[in-house]
């Protein structure tokens, strides 16, 4: 059985992801980061989700962004809510965490480097990424030829690759997929700012974005908002 790496955040988009990789046949090695997000009780979600999917094994790393800031998840900076969709769709929002899948592929690469894995797997789309450049096919393309130039694995003849299947889909698409599938949607969370209670704000530019995808493939989310 291949192995993988899945990058597992706990949201609709990764749980997807990682249940397409164990539908594939590969040995899912999810990994998830408790990086000083304001968000954090994702990481919860996340080990409700690698466990309901069959995981092989589910890391959680410990980093703290927070040394750096510069993002309404990691800083002192209001999350923006209730914005329009045309609003989401344009520039770069204050949510977007410096390099933050260029860290976390660094770290996927090496469990993928010594587990061996020659796949890593993380759920972004081009479509409905709310202006983040680290969700790009570009940077997908970049990443994946610095594996193989920058690791022991790679210069010694092992090709490594990073595979984006929900890339070219919308949100409605991916959560029809993920029922499909036989997701459980109750156990994920999508919000970047949730209520001490672990309710989903409802009104943070992900939650509209979760929301709308929901309408849009004529399912119900099954969690539980503060506004909605």
């Amino acid at each position: 059985m291949k192995r993988a790496v899945v990058l597992l955040s706990g949201g609709i988009d990764s749980t997807t992801t990682l249940a397409i990789v164990i539908a594939e046949g590969h040995e899912a090695y999810a990994l998830s980061f408790d990086y000083g997000q304001r968000h954090q009780i994702e990481t919860e979600a996340a080990q409700r989700v690698a466990k309901s999917l069959g995981a092989k094994e589910h890391r959680v790393a410990k980093i703290d962004l927070r040394v750096f800031g510069g993002s309404a998840l990691t800083d002192d900076v209001d999350v923006p809510k209730q914005r329009a969709e045309k609003e989401i769709a344009s520039g770069i929002p204050v949510t977007y965490v410096p390099a933050r899948n260029t860290i976390f592929l660094a770290y996927a690469l090496a469990w993928a480097e010594v587990i061996p894995a020659n796949d890593i797997f993380l759920g972004v789309n081009a479509i409905d990424y709310s202006g983040y450049p680290d969700c790009r096919p570009e940077f997908i393309e970049a990443f994946e030829t610095l594996a193989n130039v920058g690791t022991k694995a790679g210069v010694e003849g092992r090709r490594f690759r990073i595979h984006t299947p929900l890339i070219k889909l919308s949100k409605a698409d991916i959560i029809r997929k993920g029922a499909e599938l036989g997701i459980d949607f109750s156990l994920t969370l999508s919000c970047y700012d949730p209520t001490p209670e672990g309710l989903a704000c409802g009104e943070c530019d992900s939650c509209l974005l979760r929301l709308k995808g929901f309408r849009e493939a004529g399912i119900k989310d099954p969690i539980r908002y503060a506004k909605k």
